[in-house]
């Protein structure tokens, strides 16, 4: 289940199951009365699996990413309109074109044009021979580009994570592998890189997996006004179970915190993007760890706040029943200080063994 993207009045976002088309995912809106609708059923050839949530242009246009589908069943990138109507703007091609696989979420400039990152694809020898992955932009009228195609080495490789972009066009992203080979049998410890407008690629940061340091950065960053970049790694820090860090602009990393675990931690962040209030509080979630599951789960996942000096708080610990388990998806938060999420598991068992997910509101 992917994030939702705004919490002010109503919420929006993509599930990658259900629908009324062989469960190929949807896009929905939650009104405050809690009231669902489903805005898009996805067929399968006009997108399959959303797994990133949605981008608003601020006049009722909605786009995103199918991990699935399209013309050439390796994946879209989708419009959907404010009553409803979906078009696809661009169908991945594979290797020899512009990638497959997105599983992140796109970035929308003043023009309209649309930035991403693809899972697989771009040069053909490159690591498992699917590709290490590309960087793309695609434009109004749905013209892909290829803005930089990774090689799984120094640059990084497989990149998960939603891009973030500052005022000037520089767009900053990570990459789960390549970097230094010495993580994961040469899979590599990941990378942090920025891409500016006129198509230089510069990698900010090399993670190496130590202990004082973290591996495997999935999640998207986010960007402060004093262009620090903040985000987390799935593996990595003190106990191995991933880390939030911060990057100053002169490329100086910080660990914010370990992970440590069940009973009294999460752990494994994985695709969920931090988001970060006016006085600098960090909020995020994990999907393990936590201390409270009641269903076959180990752990079912929590939320928490690190204030500026990386005091860890614990917001919640889920259930795995009606309040939902495993929160993939990211936060939101509104003007009153209320957290807003989506969980993959949980909430109704009729028809999921575990659950079919839930969305949330968490008050501090």
């Amino acid at each position: 289940t992917a994030a939702p993207l705004e919490a002010d009045v109503c919420i929006y976002g993509a599930t990658s199951g259900g629908g009324c088309y062989s469960y190929h995912g949807t896009a929905f809106k939650l009104t405050p009365s809690l009231q669902e609708t489903v805005l898009y059923s996805f067929l399968g050839g006009y997108g399959d699996e959303p797994f990133a949530g949605l981008t608003h242009d601020g006049h009722g246009t909605f786009y995103g990413t199918t991990l699935y589908g399209g013309a050439h069943g390796l994946g879209t990138v989708f419009k959907l309109d404010a009553h409803g109507n979906e078009s696809i703007l661009h169908s991945f091609t594979g290797r020899s074109g512009d990638g497959e696989y997105p599983e992140a979420g796109l970035v929308l400039d003043e023009a309209g044009n649309l930035y991403g990152t693809a899972l697989y694809a771009g040069l053909a020898g490159c690591g498992n021979g699917l590709g290490c992955g590309t960087v793309f932009k695609v434009s109004p009228t749905g013209t892909a580009t290829q803005l930089h195609t990774f090689t799984g080495h120094t640059d990084g490789g497989w990149p998960l994570a939603t891009l973030v972009r500052d005022q000037a066009g520089n767009l900053y992203g990570t990459a789960s592998g390549g970097g230094d080979s010495n993580c994961y049998q040469g899979y590599g410890c990941g990378t942090i890189f920025r891409l500016d407008p006129a198509g230089h690629y510069k990698v900010l940061y090399t993670f190496t997996g130590a202990p004082s340091d973290g591996a495997d950065p999935e999640a998207g960053m986010i960007l402060d006004a004093a262009g620090n970049l903040y985000g987390t790694t799935q593996r990595g820090g003190s106990a191995d179970f991933g880390t939030v860090f911060k990057l100053d602009p002169t490329g100086k990393e910080t660990v914010l915190h370990s992970f440590l675990g069940a009973p009294t931690d999460g752990r494994y962040p994985a695709f969920a993007t931090l988001i970060r209030d006016a006085a600098g509080n960090l909020y995020g979630v994990t999907p393990d760890g936590g201390n409270n599951c009641t269903q076959t789960q180990v752990s079912c996942g929590m939320a928490f706040m690190l204030d500026p000096t990386g005091t860890e708080t614990v917001l919640y610990n889920f259930t795995g029943a009606a309040d939902g388990a495993d929160p993939f998806g990211g936060l939101v938060r509104d003007a009153a200080g209320n957290l807003y999420g989506a969980t993959a598991y949980g909430g109704d068992f009729t028809s999921c063994v575990f659950g079919c997910g839930v969305v949330f509101k968490l008050t501090p």
